[in-house]
């Protein structure tokens, strides 16, 4: 199969689909592997390392796409990229649709067979390759919400352990996955005052066990997030539901009623985000406010921090490019269920219902033996 990697054109996006190492596998496994020209340059990977692996360097975004028939990327296809997509492509990245109709329809339209990342699934509900990248960003957020808490960056101006003889700072997670373990695990390690919301019960024990008492679990309703948001300093949003809008917990009214200068952070913006009044920013104007308090809402947050992340999220997703590069999406998915769940376009139909249903579009069941 012949395989392109294209340089990511997404607002400071500096992350690659494949790096080196996984060219040469792909390489060796007897595939072609274009990639294009500086892809790399942003995580100190040469045009040249690129070559030494195996790969063609193609110049342009468009001679790149051109000379694929998979094409492996990180971030879901501007619209420029949209439109160099052709019915024998098969698009492996993350796509997050749920949130984004336009991004939906442009891929329907393009014929392609887009495959998610973020919705292959384990039969036990894991995300194996959103697990990464919600590592590096559940960690990032109490990084973000540190800094953007100083006064100088419009916050009240927190330390976030505080210091003997004055209050930690309060910061509460929702959500106890991948993210916002995370995002505890760093708040915890700088010393602030931790809650922790979540529907299941089970996992809050889990995460009660995992910090030895130390933090606060509460069983996520309207009540308890209301009085933890209202109470904190920062607030991380983790609310993940595989594939579909994540629900608006935290509303406008609460954050208004959060003093002045504190922040939220809401690692599922790319999914719609779980607090009413966050909407996408970019890590080149990456914060806004609304009612006086700071919101960091960066769609891509793993993408300032490329090279522990490219590194990480390619630990995972050449499993599959190489199942797909091997034996084409219809075998594969027929073989992988877990590989199949990814698939939300297939040959221009929408076949992922969660999608469908939030988009308010035409579903279409992916059945992969009648494609065989």
């Amino acid at each position: 199969m012949k395989i392109a990697v294209p340089k990511e054109i997404k607002n400071n996006e500096n992350r690659v689909g494949l790096v080196p190492s996984g060219v040469r596998q792909l390489v060796q496994d007897g595939h072609e592997v274009f990639v294009q020209a500086t892809a790399g340059e942003g995580i100190g990977i040469s045009d040249e390392m690129y070559i030494e692996a195996g790969a063609k360097i193609t110049p342009t975004l468009e001679e790149t796409f051109a000379a694929g028939e998979m094409i492996i990327k990180v971030k879901e296809p501007q619209p420029v990229e949209i439109a160099l997509l052709r019915p024998h492509h098969i698009l492996y990245t993350y796509l997050h649709l749920s949130a984004d109709k336009d991004l939906t329809q442009g891929l329907m339209d393009s014929g392609a067979t887009c495959i998610a990342y973020e919705t292959i699934q384990f039969p036990d509900g894991s995300l194996p390759l959103l697990v990464p990248m919600s590592e590096v960003a559940g960690r990032m957020a109490t990084q973000v919400g540190a800094m953007c808490l100083q006064k100088d960056k419009g916050g009240k101006g927190l330390l976030l352990g505080g210091v003997p003889g004055v209050h930690r700072a309060k910061v509460t997670v929702i959500g106890c996955g991948i993210a916002g373990t995370n995002a505890t695990k760093m708040a915890m390690g700088l010393g602030a005052d931790v809650t922790c919301i979540d529907l299941n019960t089970k996992r809050l024990a889990e995460m009660d066990d995992l910090f030895d008492n130390r933090i606060t679990t509460l069983f996520s309703n309207t009540q308890n997030i209301e009085e933890a948001v209202i109470n904190s300093d920062l607030v991380i949003g983790a609310v993940l539901v595989p594939g579909a809008k994540a629900p608006k917990l935290v509303t406008r009214d609460m954050i208004s009623k959060m003093e002045a200068g504190s922040v939220v952070v809401d690692i599922a913006v790319d999914q719609g985000g779980c607090i009413e009044t966050c909407k996408p920013t970019t890590h080149q104007n990456p914060t806004f406010t609304v009612d006086d308090v700071v919101h960091y809402c960066v769609a891509n947050m793993p993408g300032a921090v490329p090279r522990t992340s490219t590194y990480a999220l390619t630990n995972v997703t050449l499993k599959y490019a190489r199942m797909i590069a091997r034996n084409g999406v219809e075998k594969s998915i027929a073989a992988d269920q877990a590989l199949k769940l990814g698939v939300n376009i297939y040959k221009g139909d929408l076949v992922y219902e969660q999608v469908a249903q939030d988009l308010e579009l035409p579903y279409t069941p992916l059945q992969a033996e009648k494609y065989l």
